[in-house]
């Protein structure tokens, strides 16, 4: 069992799930028509605070086809986090599945389960409800002092609640050295103000979720979900059954980027079939995504550094205020994720990160792609930026001589970690210097720097670093059981979470290569809490890392296996064999297929199954590395920015399959220049949500998308399956910023406000003037 050169790492492989997705089999939730499903809608608050005094169901309950209509006073009053996180969650019990009051324009107040989804709708109009109106907060800067949001009782179950009298959901505050004694050091300190906004996810495939009972009595939950045992563990608590009562089975996803890493329709949709007995369906409409679903954090990010003449960083500080809407989901975790991904970039003997995570009567934030990294790159690389400028250096050379290096072990990241104290990381990889100059390169940044142009259009560069992570370190856990079949073939069983990012893929590739097979052999199970093994879900850019760890554990097994069974075979010592595609070798030559070990494993002598299973957990978080950099021109007289070229040189270890870690890259650009551009929640001065539709809220579409150049740069990870390290989430981290910077370079005005629509470039310039 000797190193060989790759076969199946590292290459393009055709995705396992491909033929079905092209062909447009049933492989959704949707797809799934359960005899005898009713249909549930969800009465929604209109008010964004509350208190319910009555409700009333009476006529709803005559409209023909009704069946079951639930509110606060039918089911257990049970309180939990609708986030999706490893026991015990690091978020308050703030959420209960229906409650009696509501706490922002999209809360729910009841559910109805009926013969046909028009019925429940109409049935949602006859709903008689009561309301006593409460004062609202729906700006974050007013609601420490404000209204109690929540001023529930609070028994010793799950995180609490870090102040509730003054709506601070949690709060976070670590420094590492003397930062009052860096300022005082530094010949120049600068501080600035950036803001970020509410956005929503906009995945394709909404919320959906299906349960119903087996022949057994046991709740299935079919889920378009990243966290399906989160799911398990959390539903069978609201409805008091024992987990070993509950199974998830997970489908494919259409899209998630963080919003389905959360429980708040699943327990719905179980309540009402624990109560009629019947398949339960619930689909969010796009609206509703809008105003009930999940969004990212808003945040206000103070960035304050000090640096010496030649352009040393020696004291870098964030505080921040963060808005997690009318609930705690993520609220303390996403907001550490903001400093601990983003400070450690850069090398510093003094640091500071302050996080102050409020209530308020709006919608929930909660995980979104990148977890709060792509609000601290946005403040840090557009404060990197404003530095080098008033230092007069080379903004890119600025962040060459202060960013870290391989070998560095940031201590930011161990005393601030994700929600409690992290773990030591040595960054034993970093591709950064490549990935930077390849990416002055291709940008060409010495050439087109500074050079605006004449006239009305004007064109302008700019550029960020970025890291992020491979999982959490001391706390993701992943799994895999592999199996051999008659022919040669394997079942290959992860309760890792493929959302469409390619991981099944991946996976195999990962354990193809082990056993040295071609992809084909490999037939790919994954999230389903019944047959798979434990995986934590699909977040914090885990899988390929955490879950392709597991995968090889196993696979190695399987091969020891193999090994065991030919070497009865063919009448040699272990020692002397090798496998090559799909066969063990001996040293005189003879050899023994994989089909043939299996059969007289399962059929001849000592009959056993070849099958193996396990379980993979890193204290480290090797990071990726990457540059961005966007060409873009700015019309001063409309404000309309048209981005021209995106330039991403990433440093992902190495890549398992290129082609799909391209398309993450790619993907991630396309959610970051909305972010950065278009992409914008709107809400009036009662609550409500203006723009709940793709007609309103503008996405980019693949029309809009410029030039695209996206390089990888190959780095081994030591720690990682093959070398990989993490991909999909990072690339989200460096648009906004390298945006901002090239505004600046075309006019010469900074903005530090997201999104930079038209309105907003305009407004600057006719300021400045």
């Amino acid at each position: 069992m000797t190193d060989k050169k790759l076969k199946i790492v590292g290459t393009n492989q055709r995705r396992v799930d491909g033929y079905s997705l092209v062909t447009g089999k049933p492989v959704f939730v949707d797809d799934f028509d359960i005899k005898d499903m009713l249909y549930a809608k969800i009465l929604y608050s209109p008010h964004p605070h509350a208190l319910i005094k009555s409700i009333d169901k009476t006529e709803a309950l005559k409209l023909d086809g009704v069946v079951a209509i639930l509110t606060y006073k039918d089911i257990p009053h049970i309180p939990y986090t609708t986030a999706g996180q490893g026991h015990p969650e690091p978020s308050p019990y703030d959420t209960y599945s229906l409650d009696s009051k509501v706490r922002f324009v999209g809360d729910n107040v009841a559910v109805v389960a009926a013969e046909t989804e028009a019925i429940a709708e109409r049935a949602l109009e006859l709903i008689k409800v009561e309301y006593e109106i409460l004062p609202a907060i729906l700006d974050m800067e007013k609601a420490i002092g404000g209204v109690i949001i929540h001023d529930e009782e609070h028994g010793d179950e799950g995180f609490p609640i870090h102040d509730a009298k003054k709506n601070i959901a949690a709060y976070v505050n670590v420094e590492v050295g003397d930062i009052e004694k860096g300022f005082e050091e530094a010949d120049l300190v600068m501080e600035n103000e950036y803001r970020v906004h509410y956005v929503q996810h906009a995945h394709i495939e909404p919320h959906i979720c299906i349960t119903y009972l087996d022949e057994n009595g046991r709740l299935v939950i079919l889920a378009s979900t990243q966290v399906p045992w989160h799911v398990r563990r959390i539903v069978a608590r609201l409805i008091e059954w024992e987990v070993s009562r509950v199974r998830v089975i997970k489908p494919r996803v259409g899209g998630a980027f963080g919003g389905k890493q959360e429980v708040f329709i699943e327990d719905l949709c179980a309540h009402l079939t624990v109560k009629t007995g019947r398949p339960v369906r619930v689909e969010l409409t796009r609206a509703e995504e809008f105003y009930a679903s999940r969004t990212r954090h808003p945040q206000i990010l103070k960035w304050k550094t000090g640096v010496k003449k030649d352009g040393t960083i020696i004291a870098n500080q964030l505080i921040l205020l963060a808005n997690t809407g009318a609930y705690g989901s993520h609220a303390l975790t996403v907001q550490c994720n903001t400093g601990s991904k983003s400070l450690p970039l850069y090398r510093s003997p003094n640091m500071k990160f302050e996080a102050t995570v409020v209530y308020t009567n709006l919608p929930v934030a909660a995980a979104f792609r990148a977890y709060g990294a792509p609000q601290g790159y946005f403040a840090m690389e557009c404060q990197m930026d404003e530095i080098a400028y008033a230092l007069g250096i080379d903004p890119l050379d600025f962040r060459d001589k202060n960013h870290i290096q391989e070998g560095d072990s940031p201590e930011i990241l161990k005393a601030l970690g994700e929600g409690r104290e992290g773990f030591e990381q040595v960054f034993r990889t970093c591709g950064l210097n490549e990935c930077a100059k390849r990416g002055r390169e291709l940008i060409e940044w010495d050439e087109k720097r500074g050079k605006s142009g004449d006239g009305i259009i004007k064109r302008g560069i700019g550029g960020a670093y970025i890291m992020q992570g491979s999982g959490i370190p001391g706390i993701d856990m992943g799994a895999a059981s592999i199996k051999i079949n008659d022919d040669g073939s394997f079942n290959l069983l992860v309760g890792a979470t493929d959302l469409g990012t390619g991981s099944d893929t991946v996976l195999a590739q990962i354990a193809a290569e082990v056993l040295d097979v071609p992809l084909d052999k490999f037939i790919v199970y994954s999230s389903d809490t019944d047959l798979t093994p434990f995986d934590a879900g699909a977040y914090a850019s885990s899988t390929t890392y955490i879950t392709g760890g597991a995968v090889i554990k196993a696979a190695k097994e399987i091969l020891k296996q193999i090994y065991e069974r030919a070497a009865l075979l063919l009448k040699t010592d272990i020692s002397e064999l090798r496998h090559e595609n799909g066969e063990v070798i001996a040293k005189n030559g003879e050899k023994v297929t994989y089909s043939e070990i299996a059969l007289h494993s399962l059929y001849f002598e000592e009959q056993l199954q070849i099958i193996a299973t396990a379980s993979n957990m890193s204290y480290v978080s090797p990071p990726p590395f990457g540059a961005q950099f966007v060409e873009l021109t700015v019309d001063t007289e409309t404000g309309v920015i048209e981005v021209q070229k995106v330039v991403s040189v990433i440093d992902c270890g190495r890549a398992i399959n290129p082609p799909l870690a391209e398309g993450q890259i790619e993907g991630a650009v396309q959610n970051a220049l909305g972010y950065a551009l278009t992409e914008e929640m709107i809400f009036d001065d009662k609550g409500n949500v203006l723009n709940k539709s793709f007609l309103d809220y503008k996405i980019f579409s693949a029309i809009d998308m410029p030039e695209m150049i996206t390089e990888l740069v190959t780095t081994i990870e030591p720690t990682g399956p093959y070398g990989a390290k993490s991909v999909s989430e990072m690339p989200v981290n460096g648009i906004a910023p390298a945006v901002a910077n090239a505004i600046f370079d075309a006019i010469g005005i900074r903005i530090r406000d997201l999104p930079f629509t038209a309105e907003r470039v305009l407004k600057a310039i006719k300021n400045k003037k």
